[in-house]
């Protein structure tokens, strides 16, 4: 393993550690999980952004309550597609809408009055979570006692998340505080009507584009009755007797394998690790599953199933996409997700990059990599355009800020990070990712471009 310092860093050589050749037999990891250097144009979210956008904003039918600028309310329906079943959902933005005068006098009074008018205008919600945003914490408004006051006005719960935005040093931390603060204030609240000795909670999963619709079928095909799905189109009713499941799985193991700790140190459940991208994964999930119930025919007999339904399309598309290569940008998990998915299809995977991951995240990457992979951590636009250009991938998974400049570039795009006609999880998911890929780099736009542009 070497580190690498592409020439646009020559600026800024503190950016050296963080990208690493991989090299068997002399494993470095890139440094992460660290500050970003000052001047490197970072696509780092924030805590908030973590907290609201990734684990607490999925859920359904609570009122999401941004307390905070109006400018930090920016993130809403239209960001990330995490469906859900009833019309009080995410699309709808509640904003204290916090101005100079509010940090002269303080929020307190703004923030009450805020909680009672959303309250009133949507009597059907069954909760109220409270986000604090950087202005809170620097003027130092009481949340807890005003979440507390509130909460006995309009008789629901009203859940204050300490997520201020200059917390830690990605949206990381918000994921860790979104964790901790549901299981201190929500789970083990309320008991379930009933129990089964086969129950289970799906941790982490968020129910992008519908992922959630397709793999929580699957377990309950194999007899597993699926308590709570941590977040996805979860009701704030799913969440309290998450402490009385028999097994939690964890598919996000970045954003949410806190709860699963916390929940096995404290309610002596355990977890295990999941994923539930590509074939091969996801039946090794099942059957991971049906050996912990003892339910093992009825995983296999659910997995031959969906082999027998779906295996002949990702031959299809194998055919079609066999020998190319790819780029992989997530926020973390799906960086390494992802590598094997892609060599079912045939795809070898030459960069991977993350935005937020940390030292088990890199491992996992470079477990699965071959000799010759770049891995980034925290990359900059500057980066990802001088690897485009330099190693030409075939087609490269990102989020939504860098589909423009890699179409610039003349690369085929996926958006991975709310994907293009999802779901992609499970059997059935992944043959829609096989389609959208084949879509992508097959298309006979890509014969029309004169020139890709170069770098500058």
């Amino acid at each position: 393993m070497t580190t690498i310092l592409p020439e646009c860093d020559i600026p800024i050589p503190q950016r050296r550690p963080h990208i690493v050749c991989h090299e068997p037999g002399n494993i470095i990891l890139p440094m992460c999980n660290i500050q970003t250097v000052p001047g490197d144009m970072t696509e780092r979210g924030c805590t908030f952004a973590g907290c609201r956008g990734v684990v607490g904003g999925p859920v359904k039918d609570v009122i999401q309550l941004v307390h905070g600028p109006i400018g930090c309310a920016y993130y809403t329906w239209g960001t990330r597609r995490n469906l859900s079943d009833v019309k009080l959902h995410r699309k709808y933005c509640f904003s204290t809408d916090l101005t100079e005068e509010s940090v002269i006098y303080g929020g307190a009074k703004k923030l009450l009055k805020s909680i009672i008018e959303a309250h009133e205008l949507f009597p059907e919600a069954k909760a109220v979570f409270v986000y604090s945003t950087c202005v809170v914490g620097l003027i130092g408004d009481d949340t807890e006692a005003i979440c507390k006051q509130a909460q006995e006005k309009i008789g629901i719960p009203v859940v204050p998340f300490h997520c201020e935005g200059f917390r830690g040093v990605s949206q990381s931390l918000g994921h860790h505080i979104a964790n901790r603060t549901l299981f201190e204030k929500v789970v083990g609240t309320k008991e379930p009507e009933t129990t089964t000795p086969y129950d289970m909670c799906i941790i982490g999963e968020f129910n992008i584009d519908g992922d959630a619709w397709i793999v929580k079928p699957l377990f309950e095909r194999m007899g597993v009755r699926v308590l709570s799905v941590f977040t996805g189109n979860a009701s704030y009713a799913d969440l309290p007797p998450m402490h009385r499941a028999k097994l939690n799985i964890v598919q996000c193991q970045r954003s949410s394998t806190y709860i699963a700790k916390m929940i096995q140190d404290k309610y002596n459940i355990p977890y295990i690790n999941v994923s539930l991208f590509g074939m091969k994964q996801t039946a090794e999930a099942l059957r991971d599953v049906g050996k912990f119930f003892h339910l093992e025919e009825n995983a296999d007999k659910v997995i031959a199933e969906e082999l027998a339904k779906y295996q002949k399309n990702i031959d299809y598309y194998r055919k079609r996409l066999e020998g190319k290569k790819c780029f992989i940008y997530q926020g973390a998990p799906r960086a390494w997700h992802w590598i094997e998915p892609m060599r079912e299809l045939g795809i070898e995977t030459i960069l991977t990059a993350t935005t937020f991951g940390h030292k088990d995240d890199y491992e996992k990457i470079m477990s699965k990599a071959k000799p010759g992979h770049i891995c980034i951590d925290n990359p900059n636009a500057l980066e990802i355009e001088e690897y485009l250009v330099k190693l030409r991938p075939d087609f490269f998974i990102g989020g939504l800020k860098e589909k423009y400049l890699t179409y610039k570039l003349g690369i085929p795009f996926i958006n991975g990070h709310s994907y293009e006609e999802g779901p992609y999880a499970g059997f059935e998911g992944f043959v829609n990712f096989a389609r959208d890929i084949d879509v992508a780099v097959n298309s006979p736009v890509w014969k029309f471009i004169n020139k890709p542009l170069e770098v500058s």
